[in-house]
C-alpha cells in the first residue's frame, strides 16, 4: 500500500488530507457521542511531549500545578456577565445525578474561571498570601456545532493556568510573560513560527480586560490561535470577591490572569508541517525520532542483521534518543518506509547484510524526500550523527513555515487587495477601522482580526478599509 493510495493530496483538498491524515497517521479516532475524540497512544504520546515541554517552562516561572473539580455550579458562571454570555451556547450543563433532579444544574467544566475565583476568594486573604500561581491540566467540554479532530471537539485536553496578584503591573506582566512561555516553545520545540499579538475587542476571551495571542498560519494559509494569555483585570476578583489586605491594612481587589494552550495544538503541528506523504513530526516533540528498519531476505542474513539493529538501538537509546525497531514480518521493507513517513518519525535507519559487513547503516531524513535526503554513515558515532541530523531537521521545518509564512503574507493597501490575500494567506494591514467596520469585514470576507502583533513597523499608515490615519498594522485571515 503506498502513501498515495492512502492520502489525497493537501492541494487538492486540504480538509480532507487532514481528516483521513490524523486516522491514518493512528493520532486519534472519532467517538460514540457525535464531536467527540479517541486519543491513541500515539498521538497521547505527542501530547506528553507537549506536556513536558511546557511544564518545565511554567515551573520555571514559579506555578505549580493543581486539580479542580470539572463540575461547576451555574451561579458560579452567572456571576461574570461577559462570561456566561460567551459560553452559554456552548455549555453542557447536567440536571440530575443519582436518579434525582439537582437543586442546582452544575456546568461540565468550560473553563475554571469560575471555580477558581471561587477557591482563591477563601485561600487569599493578606497581601503575604499573593501571587498564587496556579496550572490545571485537565480536560474541558464546550458544546460545538462544527467539530473537527484536535482543532475543535465537544471535550479536550489542555492546560490553563490561572494567577491573582496584588496589582495590575504585576498581573498584565505575568500575561505577557506567558505569551511569551507558548511562543518560546511554538518556535523552538514545535518549529512553528507563530505571531505573537494582541486580540481586538471583538476577539478577546469573554471576561477579559485584554487578550493575547499567537497565531500561526497553517498549510492552506488559514490562520489557527495556537494559544492564549488573558489579563482578567478585576472582572472575576469582584464577581468572587476575591479581595487582600494591603500593607495599610486596607481591602484591595485583586488582579488575575488566565492562559491556556490545547490540544489543537497537535493540528497546528500537522497542518504546518505535514504533506502529501503524511506527517512530518518536529524531532523536539515526536514520539519516535527514529525508526530502524531491519532488512534481510533469507535466514541467514536474518541473525546478523538483528544484532546489528540491537547493537544500533542500545547505542541510541543511550544517547537519549527516541528510537524504535519495526521488527513486524508479515509486511515489506518498502511498506514499512512508507507507514513510518505517514507517521511522520523525523529519521530512519535502514540496517541490510550490506551495512552489517561495512559497519555502517543507511540514514534517511522525513522531511528531505528521495536520495537528497538519504547517506551512508558508520555506526561509530552514530548517536551523535542521529543527534546532529534531528538538530538539522528541527531547524530545516522552521525554516520552511518561515519561508511559507512570509511568502503568503500581502502588504494590502486597498479592500481588492485585501479579499484576494486572504484567499490564500494572511493580510497584513494599516488599521484604523471600528468594531462595526471589523464585523462587516468578517461577514464579507470570513476573515478577521487574528492579532494587531506585537512587532509594529515605525511610522503611520492609511487604513485600507477607511482611508483614515492609522498607527498600528494589523494582521487579517480566515480561521480555524
Amino acid at each position: 500500500m503506498s502513501n498515495e493510495d492512502q492520502l489525497i493530496p493537501r492541494s487538492k483538498d486540504f480538509n480532507e488530507w487532514y481528516n483521513t491524515l490524523v486516522l491514518k497517521a493512528d493520532l486519534a479516532d472519532y467517538g460514540p457521542v457525535r464531536g467527540t475524540m479517541i486519543v491513541k497512544p500515539y498521538g497521547w504520546t505527542l501530547w506528553e511531549n507537549i506536556q513536558q515541554a511546557l511544564d518545565k517552562r511554567f515551573k520555571a516561572t514559579g506555578i505549580e500545578n493543581a486539580a479542580f473539580p470539572m463540575f461547576i455550579p451555574m451561579s458560579f458562571l452567572e456571576k461574570e456577565a461577559h462570561h456566561i454570555e460567551g459560553f452559554a451556547p456552548e455549555l453542557a450543563v447536567v440536571t440530575h445525578g443519582g436518579g434525582k433532579e439537582l437543586n442546582e444544574p452544575v456546568a461540565v467544566r468550560p473553563t475554571s474561571e469560575t471555580i477558581i475565583g471561587h477557591a482563591y476568594s477563601k485561600w487569599i486573604q493578606s497581601h503575604r498570601d499573593l501571587p498564587v500561581l496556579i496550572n490545571l491540566w485537565n480536560s474541558v467540554v464546550r458544546w460545538e456545532l462544527h467539530t473537527k479532530l484536535f482543532l475543535r471537539t465537544l471535550e479536550f485536553y489542555w492546560q490553563e493556568g490561572h494567577t491573582a496578584h496584588a496589582t495590575e503591573a504585576e498581573a498584565w506582566e505575568r500575561t505577557k510573560l506567558m505569551l511569551e512561555v507558548y511562543t518560546d516553545f511554538a518556535v523552538n520545540d514545535a518549529a512553528i513560527p507563530v505571531i505573537p499579538g494582541e486580540k481586538t475587542e471583538s476577539e478577546k476571551f469573554a471576561g477579559a480586560q485584554r487578550t493575547l495571542t499567537i497565531e500561526a498560519m497553517m498549510g492552506d494559509g488559514k490562520a489557527l490561535q495556537s494559544g492564549t494569555s488573558h489579563y482578567l483585570g478585576q472582572n472575576f476578583a469582584k464577581a468572587f470577591d476575591i479581595k487582600y489586605l494591603d500593607v495599610d491594612n486596607i481591602h484591595q481587589f485583586c488582579h488575575t490572569t488566565s492562559w491556556g494552550l490545547s490540544t489543537r495544538f497537535i493540528g497546528a503541528i500537522i497542518m504546518t508541517h505535514g504533506d502529501d506523504k503524511g506527517l512530518i513530526l518536529p524531532p523536539r516533540l515526536a514520539p519516535i525520532q527514529t525508526v530502524i528498519i531491519p532488512i534481510s531476505k533469507t535466514e541467514d542474513e536474518k541473525q546478523p542483521v538483528m544484532d546489528a539493529v540491537d547493537a544500533v538501538q542500545k547505542q541510541l537509546s543511550e544517547a537519549g534518543i527516541r528510537v524504535k525497531v519495526d521488527k513486524r514480518d508479515n509486511v515489506t521493507a518498502g511498506f514499512k518506509f512508507n507507514d513510518w513517513e505517514l507517521r511522520g518519525v523525523p529519521s530512519r535507519i535502514e540496517i541490510g547484510p550490506r551495512d552489517v559487513k561495512n559497519n555502517s547503516v543507511a540514514i534517511a531524513r522525513r522531511d528531505v524526500p528521495g536520495k537528497e535526503g538519504k547517506v551512508i554513515a558508520s555506526r561509530e558515532g552514530l548517536a551523535e550523527r542521529i543527534k546532529s541530523l534531528l538538530g538539522e531537521v528541527q531547524q530545516s521545518l522552521l525554516n520552511k513555515a518561515t519561508k511559507f509564512r512570509d511568502e503568503n503574507t500581502q502588504q494590502v493597501k486597498n479592500y481588492d487587495e485585501f479579499k484576494s490575500a486572504v484567499e490564500k494567506g494572511f493580510a497584513s494591514v494599516w488599521w484604523a477601522g471600528s468594531d462595526a467596520d471589523e464585523a462587516r469585514i468578517k461577514e464579507e470576507t470570513k476573515a478577521t482580526i487574528r492579532c494587531i502583533p506585537f512587532n509594529q513597523p515605525d511610522g503611520k499608515g492609511t487604513c485600507f478599509y477607511t482611508g483614515k490615519p492609522a498607527d498600528k498594522i494589523a494582521i487579517f485571515a480566515r480561521s480555524y
